[in-house]
């Protein structure tokens, strides 16, 4: 069962760009087949390279709908699957108080008392639906569990309804930072993506699709510092988004060329850590670059 959503690797490429997503070849080839073979995409990487926007992009270039799970440390299946109303719930008993048990029971677990959550709504959704598990790697081992249930069959068994199985399957999308390693399990579920930093022209094509007032010579002159600075030994890496950022700051003060006082002033856009700005502030060598 597919979605459908798109024609060729061409179509995927052509089609997201109009939202501003740049994709790579490997890219957009590991979304049409996503899309063609209905398996859900695990798309890994560090943070800030797109994981999410991709998710975010084939919605809007599908039409669909977006249904998100963001994971945390402690988000259960109440909170990713479905629960029950309780106090709806107990309202009901207490008004229903000349009812046998069997009566009461038999209502208080219908569908109107249910509580649909993010996995329930997608494989619920009659309409186009893109499912984004964002930050997979964040929740506990238990949700793995859950999603295997989900993910290899889209279908759910709430006990007082039965089993529900979803009759348009979604495009499924599960994010990693890589904090921690999924199981082989989920991940022999998925296609695998990796989304690194991107290659210099690339990354100028995003700079200039996203930020397009910006002269193309600093902004050439952007991502060759970035690009340096990613290539020192950093806590954290600047990401494709602090490019973009550090882009339209340069725009917002002004400047016409990177000079070292405008880098220095403005380092923390790019890193988020003083031992990082300290140690680039030392050895970023702007005649070099």
């Amino acid at each position: 069962m597919t979605t459908g959503f798109f024609s060729s690797v061409d179509d995927v490429a052509e089609r997201l760009a109009t939202t501003g997503y740049l994709a790579s070849r490997a890219v957009a080839t590991t979304v049409f087949l996503a899309d063609r073979l209905g398996k859900p995409l695990l798309v890994e990487g560090p943070a800030g390279v797109g994981k999410t926007e991709l998710a975010k992009a084939v919605t809007e270039v599908t039409g669909a709908r977006l249904v998100r799970l963001q994971c945390y440390e402690g988000v259960d299946e109440s909170r990713a699957l479905y629960e029950w109303n309780h106090a709806k719930q107990l309202l009901r008993i207490t008004a229903g108080r000349g009812e046998s048990w069997d009566e009461t029971r038999t209502d208080i677990f219908s569908e109107e008392f249910l509580l649909a959550r993010p996995l329930l709504t997608a494989i619920r959704s009659e309409e186009p639906t893109v499912l984004l598990v964002d930050e997979t790697d964040k929740a506990d081992i238990e949700v793995e569990g859950l999603l295997l249930e989900v993910l290899s069959d889209f279908q759910v068994t709430v006990p007082e309804l039965g089993t529900i199985a979803a009759t348009r399957r979604p495009f499924v999308v599960l994010t990693s930072n890589a904090s921690r390693e999924l199981s082989e399990a989920l991940r022999r579920r998925c296609l695998f993506l990796h989304i690194g930093f991107p290659e210099e022209d690339l990354e100028r094509r995003i700079v200039a699709r996203k930020v397009p007032r910006l002269d193309a010579a600093l902004a050439a002159s952007v991502v060759r510092v970035v690009g340096a600075l990613r290539a020192m030994d950093l806590r954290k890496a600047p990401s494709v988004s602090e490019t973009i950022d550090w882009a339209r700051t340069l725009l917002a003060l002004g400047a016409d060329r990177l000079d070292e006082g405008v880098v220095r002033a403005s380092l923390g856009v790019l890193l988020k850590h003083q031992e990082d700005i300290v140690r680039a502030a030392a050895k970023l060598d702007l005649d070099a670059v």
